[in-house]
């Protein structure tokens, strides 16, 4: 058993098209190696931060991402006596471990789906597109066209 902790720089394309770590930026592993009958076993945490736009102002957003990693790497040519043929196992590549793809599938599932600055946030104004946050009492006089011809008769 090998305990590892170091900071790599995230792979690109670690998100999704509103939130993501940006390529290049500090992911935190600590990770636990483990020799076992099939190959490499690694358990551990992911650390980092991630950069998005609010779905509801499009305002940036930074969310912690902490996710557990757990990942069997099998010897080149065996078989997990539980695996089923159609399970995707991950080999060791000249007694490397690419951890790219396990991260990829540990990171992007932890995001927020719908990342918001704030969990009350107003959005935007769906006619002028206004920045409701920062004018909470942002109104327009609109009438609906069904009922126009009251209006009419309002003013006369």
């Amino acid at each position: 058993m090998r305990k590892v902790s170091r900071v790599v720089p995230a792979p690109a394309d670690l998100g999704t098209e509103v939130i993501g770590v940006p390529t290049g930026s500090d992911l935190q592993l600590e990770l636990r190696l483990e020799a076992v009958l099939e190959g490499v076993l690694v358990t551990g945490s992911v650390r980092g931060t991630a950069r998005g736009e609010c779905v509801r102002c499009l305002d940036d957003v930074e969310h912690p991402v902490v996710a557990d990693v757990q990942e069997l790497y099998a010897y080149p040519g065996r078989r997990t006596e539980e695996g089923d043929e159609d399970d995707e196992v991950r080999e060791l590549q000249d007694e490397l471990i690419d951890l790219e793809p396990s991260l990829r599938d540990t990171v992007v599932p932890a995001l927020p789906y719908q990342p918001l600055c704030r969990e009350d946030c107003p959005g935007l104004c769906s006619e002028c597109g206004a920045h409701l946050a920062d004018d909470p009492d942002h109104r327009h006089e609109s009438i609906d066209s069904r009922w126009e011809a009251l209006s009419r008769l309002e003013t006369d």
